[in-house]
């Protein structure tokens, strides 16, 4: 199957999972990523048994604290 991964279409194995795909790409500091598939948030929870599609779009997406 065909997915974009942080802009770059890519080429995977029908029945991937979000973490087996946090995995392949690797993601860095996994635990503190939040992931959207076709701009939907997935729950960190759910990683495990959210499966990608063919032509799904997904990011990986830091939230940083800071400033004054």
């Amino acid at each position: 199957m065909l997915i974009t991964v942080a802009g770059t279409k890519k080429e995977f194995e029908d029945g991937l999972t979000v973490a087996k795909l946090i995995e392949i790409e690797n993601v860095e500091t996994p635990q503190y990523v939040t992931v959207t598939i076709n701009d939907e948030f997935i729950e960190s929870g759910s990683f495990d048994t959210t499966v990608v599609k063919d032509g799904d779009s997904v990011e990986f997406l830091y939230f940083m604290g800071g400033g004054q």
